[in-house]
């Protein structure tokens, strides 16, 4: 951490004295370098020994104790214990550990894992596929070869380099400097790319803002639903067995919705914000095993019976290909007419009562395949506008859609013109482009990156030739009919300097990341902006 800084202050020393131009000194520093300033990071001059590694899928380092579920996290850290949660995966239910713990490792799992996504947005360190790590959640311990770690012993992770280390080791703290803002500052001045932030509550708003996001280019509203409460109505929602019953459990969700929606809109001011419709199928809401069923079932006052029939009934075997995005908003229009209503409410209220800038509101609609999906979508929301701002102030939105389907980029010409603007979903673009699930790889692409058959995990740097193509080709088709079409990047690429060095030349608008990505995102932009400049000079 040191080394970085004092590079930043010399480069910003040596500007101020003109011996270099603002240019020489942006080119000086390795963006992912500022990571080192943002994040405790591991004293390597102490002495430790690795136990294993596995994918760096957050960056920063944290010691504490381990834990094997995410009650378990939540307590101890309630008694004021540093804690590491140990699992095999992550799911969405385990946020409230994810949150309560210092760090997060994970057996399995990619670069888009749900722990690798969720840790990078909550600025938590993260290492995912461990794969010399077997996890035995229910025993409450995890071995690597001889070594057994049992809960309460002490571990360390660094997310920068995917060590694992038994024990606790010492740390640097992150320190921003006075050159840091000017320096990136600089950065701003110089980059043409836009810079905003995936944040999906108010606190990832906050954080973004510190670091100086212009917007917000993804909101995932699923993030929403997890809190206790919110998620026993969200699955009364699903166990219904009409759309009348579906409805009464909606209308629990609306006003939570309506309050997340208006916090963002009072932090973010004017600045544009995209909010996805729900997106995962909706067997991630349900409970997974016997003590969870049960719970539910006293909750709801349901029997066990009907909800292992509900289960059962959504099972997919292939479920990141089946039904989620707009499928599941076609088949439940309720769920996506009750967000779009949650979301013009709470615009309409913070312009009311000026409690922010004018709301810059851009709904998403994911997973399209077919301009036909998008056409069916635009035409509702636009319904539930005209119904929600009837003889009401105008509310500033704008429909859009994710291009994460190979088909969606090779049809763009027909879907450009039903839409505002295209966003980029990188990683399931990359999953079904190369044919590769973003979970379960880590392992063989560990292979290939060994055997040399491939340079880079194609999760964390884009495949500019394969996927990277596809982009092009959807931004030149789409805007072939649309000239001025807003096209944008919220893939978890949108962090990496080497793919955003691609989306410049590919002529994006945006590109959004994780909140603590942004400083690097900026500086990364502005080192694009001056390679392109020279090349063409």
């Amino acid at each position: 951490a040191r080394t970085t800084a004092a590079a930043l202050r010399i480069a910003v020393d040596l500007t101020e004295e003109e011996l270099i131009t603002r240019e020489q000194a942006l080119m000086r520093i390795d963006p992912l370098l500022l990571n080192h300033l943002l994040h405790p990071t591991i004293d390597y001059a102490s002495g430790f020994e690795t136990l294993t590694t596995g994918l760096a899928a957050s960056p920063g380092a944290a010691s504490g104790a381990a834990v094997f579920s995410p009650d378990e996290a939540e307590k101890r850290a309630g008694d004021g214990e540093d804690v590491i949660l140990v699992r095999e995966a992550t799911s969405p239910e385990d946020i409230h550990g994810m949150h309560a713990a210092k760090g997060i490792l994970t057996a399995s799992g990619g670069m888009t894992s749900h722990a690798a996504v969720v840790a990078r947005g909550m600025g938590r360190p993260c290492v995912c596929g461990a794969s010399e790590l077997l996890v035995k959640e229910s025993k409450n311990f995890c071995r690597v070869g001889k070594v057994t770690i049992k809960v309460g012993d002490i571990i360390t992770i660094d997310g920068t380099t995917g060590d694992v280390i038994l024990g606790k080791v010492k740390m640097v703290k992150p320190v921003l400097t006075r050159a840091f803002e000017k320096f990136l500052g600089w950065a701003d001045e110089t980059r043409t790319l836009g810079v905003r932030a995936n944040a999906d509550t108010p606190e990832d708003c906050r954080v973004s803002l510190k670091f100086k996001a212009e917007g917000i280019g993804l909101c995932r509203t699923e993030h929403m639903f997890f809190a206790p409460e919110r998620l026993k109505s969200m699955r009364q929602m699903i166990l219904a067995d009409t759309a009348t019953e579906r409805l009464v459990a909606l209308e629990k969700i609306k006003p939570v919705q309506h309050q997340d929606f208006k916090e963002i809109f009072e932090l973010m001011g004017s600045r544009p914000i995209t909010i996805r419709l729900l997106d995962p199928p909706l067997h991630e809401f349900l409970p997974r095993n016997k003590d969870e069923i049960d719970k539910v079932s006293k909750q709801l006052g349901l029997s066990t019976s009907v909800i292992k029939h509900r289960i059962a009934q959504l099972h997919e075997e292939n479920p990141m290909l089946g039904h989620r995005g707009c499928r599941l908003g076609i088949s439940y229009p309720e769920i996506y007419e009750m967000q779009v209503e949650a979301m013009l409410e709470a615009a309409l209220e913070v312009q009311a009562k000026k409690l922010g800038g004018k709301p810059n509101l851009e709904i998403m609609v994911p997973f399209v395949a077919n301009v036909s999906e998008i056409t069916f979508w635009r035409e509702r929301i636009e319904e539930v506008a005209k119904h929600i701002l009837k003889g009401k102030p105008k509310v500033n939105y704008q429909i859009g859609t994710m291009i994460e389907l190979p088909r969606a980029c090779l049809t763009a010409y027909e879907i450009a013109p039903e839409v505002d603007f295209f966003s980029f979903g990188t990683n399931d673009l990359t999953q079904t482009a190369i044919g590769l699930s973003r979970d379960d790889t880590s392992e063989m692409l560990s292979d290939y990156l060994t055997s040399g058959l491939i340079s880079k995990d194609p999760f964390q740097s884009i495949d500019q030739r394969g996927v990277g193509a596809l982009v092009t080709m959807a931004v030149d088709w789409g805007r072939e009919v649309v000239p001025n079409l807003k096209c944008g990047v919220c893939g978890e690429h949108g962090g990496d300097p080497v793919s955003i060095d691609f989306f410049h030349r590919a002529g994006l608008d945006y590109v959004s990341c994780s909140p603590y990505r942004v400083p690097v995102a900026r500086l990364a932009a502005a080192q694009a902006t001056i390679r392109a400049k020279e090349i063409k000079d």
